[in-house]
């Protein structure tokens, strides 16, 4: 009776650990986990999005190997069971996971990627933690800026188009009230006028990106009554940029530095931005770089926002509807990959300057996270 009564227990707390375990695992056998685990593993490595599970105190408790590349941390480093603050990555990205509540695509910048950020919490009667999706959209985002740009090429060339419709009428009307030498002389001067604008552009910067992006800011700038010009300083001659600075940074660069300048002027008194772009040598004399200058008769920057203006979201502008606050921070980032420095100053007739320096040494590479401000 004994033997039979503890064989009852016995049995009566196997069924019971049992049925625990079968709850604890939905239902799935030994073999099944075995298979489930296999299956996570694999979908971990081969997903190359990023993924991250923090558990209920904020800590690390998974991450694959995207989310280490995204993220900027080494496949040796042991990060989990570390907590988030502990990673080393940008305030507002650090903010965001961190955060009780669920992050629908929210676009976030590391050193060197632009990130878009979605954040879930996992529930089970109580708050178990989150789990944090990364997309890198950094080649996307150059894109949507190369789009813009030639979206805004398109309506220099349609007003242009206008305006040289209007001239043509113009001399066709001199022709038919008899006064062939008025037009003449009309359509000659409005040739040179063009003329001289692209002799100017080009004597200065013969750099072929530089130079095409130049030209078409101008007419942009001259659409929205701002007069833009080019430095007798200028001198960047075609072939000394390394193949190590590709043209997609510089239009990056340069191209949202001359718009943020046009924002700023228009509507002032003698609205006017002034770009230097030339190559000189480096602090330590072992090397040149680049030097790309753009100021602006606009209202400048308060001295306490000097280092805010290159984080992402601030603006002084209404917001959009693709949003404001992006332009001076991809700036920065594409100045950071390539070891380069960013800098805004005060000008001497008023409005801001900003300055980009990239070094132009054949082994230049990124020096640190965001490079040097």
């Amino acid at each position: 009776m004994v033997a039979a009564g503890a064989l009852g227990l016995g049995a009566i707390g196997t069924y019971v650990i049992n049925a625990r375990l079968r709850r604890h695992t939905h239902g799935m056998n030994a073999a099944e986990l075995s298979h489930m685990h296999d299956y996570h593993q694999a979908a971990l490595h081969a997903v190359r999005e990023g993924l991250l599970m923090l558990d209920g105190r904020y800590r690390v408790a998974l991450i694959n190997d995207g989310g280490r590349e995204l993220l900027g941390v080494g496949q040796e480093e042991d990060v989990v069971g570390r907590s988030v603050a502990e990673l080393g990555l940008p305030t507002p990205l650090t903010g965001a996971l961190l955060s009780s509540e669920p992050r629908v695509d929210e676009v976030h910048l590391t050193a060197d990627r632009v990130l878009v950020v979605n954040t879930s919490p996992v529930t089970g009667g109580q708050r178990r933690g989150s789990v944090v999706t990364l997309r890198d959209v950094t080649e996307l985002q150059s894109l949507m800026g190369e789009l813009d740009s030639e979206r805004g090429f398109t309506q220099a060339l349609r007003s242009q188009a206008h305006e040289a419709a209007n001239r043509l009428h113009t001399v066709v009307s001199l022709i038919e009230l008899g006064r062939a030498e008025e037009a003449v002389d009309f359509a000659t001067a409005e040739l040179e006028l063009a003329q001289a604008l692209t002799d100017q552009v080009v004597a200065a910067v013969s750099e072929p990106v530089l130079a095409a992006l130049l030209l078409g800011k101008t007419a942009q700038a001259n659409e929205r009554g701002v007069e833009l010009v080019v430095s007798e300083d200028s001198r960047l001659d075609d072939g000394l940029l390394p193949d190590t600075l590709p043209a997609r940074d510089l239009v990056t660069i340069l191209g949202n530095l001359i718009d943020n300048a046009v924002d700023a002027a228009q509507g002032g008194v003698r609205p006017r931005v002034t770009v230097t772009a030339l190559t000189e040598e480096d602090g330590d004399g072992d090397g040149s770089e680049l030097t790309l200058r753009v100021s602006d008769t606009g209202p400048g920057v308060d001295p306490d926002h000097t280092e805010a203006v290159f984080q992402r979201g601030f603006t002084t502008k209404p917001s959009g509807p693709g949003g404001r606050g992006l332009g001076l921070a991809l700036v920065r980032q594409a100045a950071g990959r390539h070891g380069g420095t960013l800098s805004v100053t005060s000008g001497e007739e008023g409005g801001a300057v900003f300055e980009a320096r990239l070094p132009l040494r054949d082994a230049a590479v990124a020096q640190g996270p965001g490079g040097t401000v």
